[in-house]
């Protein structure tokens, strides 16, 4: 069963901009569905420490990617985490130094991690991770052997706690501004994937399967 739409907590609610905030799950679902890498701030003997990894969606639970030796990953575990992602979508150059801006997309999700045991669920999340990254991949590759099953590690964090924020369009300035003989606009950031590079040591004949093609450029 799907959570409500997300609601606002001492932690979740927005200082500034009230505006720019959503409360549609969907909206979260959009952000993070959209990255590839995340923040984990967490933690660890103490001091807070962030670690960007890689992440993975399944319904509500985010599957967040480390290695079994990263003490980061490891210290997360039964712990409040918080996981960022931000999208920049553009520079928002405005007619004052004051008003310049950023068109961008983010999502902040707060809660107690889970470090992932069960050796189904540990496949289930490395899976969805993976799929994550480039979708046709799991099913195409190697499976990971018990070794390196036991090298990786995986937290899972539900998404019952969260904020979403979005920024786009123009420069907001000041009305008398806008008389000023100078430029005003949004010089928009795209990423985007490159055409795929073969391994050097590749034997001939082996073609770039259509999922890669499909993510490449």
């Amino acid at each position: 069963m799907s959570l409500p739409d997300l609601s606002s907590t001492p932690r979740t609610e927005l200082g500034r901009h009230h505006e720019r905030g959503r409360t549609e799950r969907d909206d979260l679902y959009a952000v993070l569905d959209a990255g590839l890498i995340c923040h984990l701030g967490v933690i660890v003997n103490g001091a807070p420490r962030v670690l960007p990894t890689g992440y993975g969606r399944l319904g509500d639970l985010l599957y967040l990617h480390g290695s079994s030796a990263n003490s980061s990953i490891m210290a997360g575990n039964g712990q409040e985490i918080c996981v960022t992602v931000t999208h920049l979508d553009g520079l928002v150059c405005a007619r004052s130094v004051f008003n310049h801006s950023m068109n961008y997309r983010s999502a902040v999700v707060f809660g107690v991690a889970r470090l992932v045991t069960d050796p189904e669920e540990k496949i289930l999340a490395l899976r969805t991770i993976t799929e994550h990254l480039v979708p046709g991949q799991w099913s195409y590759v190697r499976q990971p052997s018990k070794k390196e099953l036991a090298a990786t590690s995986a937290l899972a964090l539900p998404l019952t706690e969260a904020s979403v924020k979005i920024r786009s369009g123009g420069p907001s300035d000041e009305p008398e501004d806008y008389k000023l003989d100078l430029w005003a606009g949004v010089v928009p950031v795209t990423t985007g994937f490159g055409e795929p590079e073969a391994d050097a040591v590749l034997r001939p004949g082996i073609d770039t399967p259509a999922h890669i093609v499909t993510r490449g450029g």
